[in-house]
């Protein structure tokens, strides 16, 4: 709980996977990948509650196993490609809401995105409610070699700079900082979810991620790199 506030850290995890099978209950660094982030929520002190959604018994057992709630399985026209994160949160929402447990403040925790820590979902909590303009705070990296100054286009089989000024006229230093939406850490209000369908709006506020933290894992070559990064930082070689 933050303020009169109940907090509940939603973290979505459907059985099927196309690029990676079975991806959220994989070995990561000697627990199931989705451990880390049931371990991140129970962590945060503002969050009152971590559930799990899931159409999937297995994934749910490893769930309560790790210590979160999975007070329903999701049905299956909310676990197939085509379903949106907002429909499964709203889902959610209203399971919860019916048991008697209606949601203020809703954190989702992507499976795949292990590196966030604790301090991020606190963090994006903390800075939803220090201002009444925020509906939504959303985690977002630096952009540094990707930036639009230093990309090119092909045309005729020869490369031009996407923007006037190519890479050998700018320095990184002297470029207006740019972010992108690097999908570790989202906090809403459950009203403006409901309202808004969505994180990203005219009242949505960064949280800064380190770039290192914002690896999605999505495929194997995803999992190789995050583990890699997970074990320097247990090692305490980044932080």
């Amino acid at each position: 709980m933050i303020g009169t506030h109940d907090v509940v850290a939603l973290i979505p995890a459907r059985g099927g996977s196309k690029g990676l099978p079975r991806k959220n209950v994989l070995d990561f660094c000697g627990k199931p990948l989705i451990a880390w982030s049931i371990e991140q929520a129970r962590q945060t002190p503002e969050v009152d509650r971590v559930v799990v959604s899931t159409d999937d018994p297995e994934i749910a057992d490893v769930a309560r196993a790790f210590g979160a709630d999975v007070p329903f399985l999701r049905p299956a026209e909310l676990s197939g490609d085509t379903a949106t994160s907002v429909d499964v949160i709203v889902h959610a929402m209203d399971a919860l809401a019916r048991n008697g447990a209606p949601v203020d403040i809703l954190a989702l925790l992507e499976p795949t995105s292990p590196l966030r820590e604790a301090s991020d979902v606190s963090g994006a909590i903390r800075h939803l409610v220090s201002d009444r303009r925020f509906e939504s705070v959303v985690g977002v990296s630096a952009v540094e070699g990707a930036h639009p100054a230093f990309l090119y286009e092909v045309h005729g089989g020869l490369l031009h700079p996407f923007l006037p000024v190519g890479r050998g006229a700018v320095r990184r230093q002297d470029l207006e900082p740019l972010y992108f939406l690097e999908g570790s850490v989202y906090v809403s209000y459950a009203a403006s979810l409901r309202a808004r369908r969505g994180f990203y709006h005219d009242a949505t506020a960064p949280w800064l991620v380190p770039r290192y933290k914002s690896i999605e894992i999505d495929e194997l070559s995803d999992l190789i790199a995050a583990q890699a990064l997970m074990s320097a930082r247990l090692e305490g070689r980044i932080s």
